[in-house]
């Protein structure tokens, strides 16, 4: 497992942990409700965090302190990571993977993902390389297996 997998499943523990709900029919959002000890009528008790999400307004603080330190720590590691051959490879080596980069060639939806734009990382010598390296690894990877004969 790569240092950026082994953060982000970190992160996402942490998320997963976190009292959010999520409701995609008036069913869902009843029974969401009911197991924060709210009435479906509460609506004012809680926020929509988008996609079918929601957290109580009781929650909003510790929901925005729990993001801040996970991009906190993300963008500390980038920082650590002096040459781009450690952690930032890691993590665009997994997001290329995770968005089929070697198939679509398409760098857009790895880097929404991390949040970053294309002229920022053009613009950072170390994530540059780290992309850079990351994509190679990737390009070879799929080179092999137009050559894997069974």
């Amino acid at each position: 497992m790569n240092k950026y997998e082994e953060i982000n499943n970190k992160h996402q523990k942490r998320v997963d942990d976190f009292p959010l709900g999520f409701a995609f029919s008036n069913n869902q959002f009843k029974n969401m409700m009911e197991k924060w000890g709210l009435k479906e009528t509460d609506t004012d008790k809680i926020y929509s965090i988008g996609a079918g999400g929601y957290i109580r307004k009781t929650d909003l603080e510790e929901y925005n302190k729990m993001w801040d330190e996970i991009r906190k720590e993300e963008k500390d590691l980038i920082e650590q990571d002096k040459t781009g051959e450690g952690y930032i490879k890691d993590m665009f080596l997994y997001e290329l993977e995770n968005h089929e980069y070697g198939y679509t060639h398409d760098l857009e939806d790895t880097l929404d993902a991390l949040e970053l734009t294309y002229d920022q990382v053009m613009e950072s010598p170390t994530l540059k390389h780290g992309l850079e390296l990351a994509r190679k690894e990737i390009l070879e990877k799929e080179n092999e297996k137009d050559y894997d004969i069974e």
